[in-house]
């Protein structure tokens, strides 16, 4: 498997989000897009120009595995895909089994 980059994580699960830490910060309404992977592949580059509709690419991973949740290319925390219930029947989720320390300091 190739190299991902690394953070420090922790295993204990966060609670709600202290929102009182910076009250009056105007960056915590600023949204962020987490990028959610379940895997890679490592195609030739024939295998792919061969790749249509219903091919399918095998991953290096298994469906009970963790996914790796990343902001840019910073790992940011560890969990386990889950299909929502009830009014949001379908919509894939992930419960975060682990979290980087994002306290750590600069």
């Amino acid at each position: 498997m190739d190299s991902a980059p690394t953070a420090e994580m922790s295993a204990t699960p966060q609670s709600t989000p202290n929102h009182s830490a910076a009250p009056h910060n105007p960056f915590v309404q600023v949204p962020i897009e987490i990028t959610v992977s379940v895997g890679k592949a490592r195609p030739m580059v024939r295998e792919l120009l061969r790749l249509a509709p219903d091919s399918v690419l095998v991953l290096d991973r298994r469906v009970a595995d963790p996914v790796e949740l990343y902001v840019g290319d910073k790992l940011i925390a560890r969990g386990e895909l889950e299909e929502l219930e009830g009014a949001q029947a379908g919509q894939l989720a992930v419960r975060l089994t682990e979290v980087a320390d994002v306290h750590g300091g600069l």
